[in-house]
């Protein structure tokens, strides 16, 4: 009998990746860390603990989703995908009427729900939701057309758009362009491996790159700019871009966010400036600029080593797919992969003057509680292919014995 409650318990400790914990545990230490040190030195932050308070009580949050998102099997993801996505959308139009009222007047987007202290951002639980859908579109659209020829990757082309245009529009009416991005990030990865030919994908792909030049283009110039309002940019986006382009010759406050992010970061030097040691003040720290933190205390080789980490988390997730050999899982994967790929590359690329500014938060590390719920659903979907892989494989064995 305790040979057997052995046996169980080992074949129990089998079916858990240790390996994704593992990154995603030290993401959050460094987060955590990071965090006290922003709200310590942030002359606007009232009361410390009550934020690491919080932050802790979200990664809790977090991590029973991980366990009951683990529960699901490939079959139980595949029912419930449309029963999420429909769940998204209505979530992300229902904000359009209830959005927090305070943060409009702060940031002009309406995409945040509110009660009383608490806030809610539906757009990102619908990441993986999204990444679900899709996911089951391109297995089942796959599954009737075996053969791909040109009239049925156009055919799967068309059904993916057509379940992601909602969000999009949705978003645009939220004024969040940044949250935006990710799901075209997703969108482009989950193409690349659909199984969609390369003279479709490459056209396609030239096009956009020829749409996104001559958009930058235009935003230069007095008339690109006047053309570019009446498709519906905002004046906030214009200056994110005068920002990126030219900090020195730019006024606003994200001129000064970045420019201090940046000083922040250079003046960590190799080895940073010792821990809670910070000299530089970076407006909003705690959450988009939490990069400047890590970078001037840890300086470039505590950056190296966080980068490093989201390699092996990513790496991690690969090699799942590879050994699940489930192709509904390989769709789930990549989905969640291209997330948290183009969030890190995003946050870290806005702090360091790469990329423009968007809002986006590093994953796992950022303050707040919609972010990091929607990012540990994802590492949930990921934990529950190991988790019925390693079950199925047992059940299996145990028929030849």
């Amino acid at each position: 009998m305790a040979e057997k409650l052995r046996e169980n318990k080992n074949e129990e400790e089998s079916r858990i990746d240790y390996g994704v914990i593992f990154c995603v545990l030290m993401l959050a230490i460094i987060g955590l860390a990071s965090i006290y040190v922003a709200a310590t030195h942030d002359s606007s932050s009232t009361n410390v603990t009550s934020e690491m308070v919080s932050q802790v009580a979200w990664y809790v949050i977090g991590t029973i989703a991980v366990v009951i998102i683990m529960q699901f099997d490939s079959e139980q993801l595949w029912k419930v995908a449309p029963i999420a996505y429909w769940l998204g959308i209505f979530l992300l139009a229902s904000v359009l009427v209830f959005y927090s009222r305070s943060y409009y007047a702060s940031t002009g987007a309406k995409s945040w729900f509110a009660i009383g202290p608490l806030t809610f951002q539906p757009s990102e639980v619908m990441k993986p939701a999204y990444v679900l859908m899709m996911a089951r579109v391109i297995s089942d659209h796959n599954h009737t057309y075996y053969h791909h020829t040109a009239r049925t990757d156009w055919m799967l082309i068309g059904k993916m758009l057509a379940w992601t245009v909602p969000i999009p529009i949705l978003l645009k009416f939220q004024n969040d362009f940044g949250t935006m991005l990710v799901f075209f990030a997703i969108f482009a990865g989950l193409v690349l491996i659909s199984g969609i030919t390369w003279k479709i994908i490459l056209p396609i792909g030239i096009g956009a790159s020829a749409i996104g030049g001559s958009t930058l283009m235009l935003v230069v110039t007095t008339g690109g700019r006047q053309i570019l309002e009446k498709l519906g940019f905002q004046a906030y986006q214009f200056s994110r871009i005068d920002t990126w382009l030219d900090p020195s010759g730019e006024t606003s406050n994200q001129s000064y966010q970045l420019w201090q992010s940046m000083k922040a970061i250079g003046s960590g030097g190799v080895f940073g400036t010792g821990y809670n040691v910070s000299k530089v003040y970076v407006p909003v720290r705690e959450s988009d600029m939490i990069f400047s933190v890590i970078g001037e205390n840890f300086g470039f080789v505590g950056s190296c080593i966080l980068i490093l980490l989201y390699f092996l988390l990513i790496y991690q997730m690969i090699r799942v797919t590879f050994d699940t050999k489930n192709v509904f899982y390989a769709y789930i994967a990549t989905g969640v992969i291209m997330m948290i790929l183009f969030h890190t590359f995003e946050n870290i690329g806005m702090n360091i003057g790469l990329l423009p500014l968007t809002g986006i938060p590093l994953p796992f590390v950022s303050q707040g509680g919609s972010a990091l719920i929607g990012n540990m659903i994802g590492i949930g979907l990921i934990m529950s292919m190991r988790y019925h892989y390693k079950s199925y494989m047992f059940s299996r064995s145990d028929e030849f014995e």
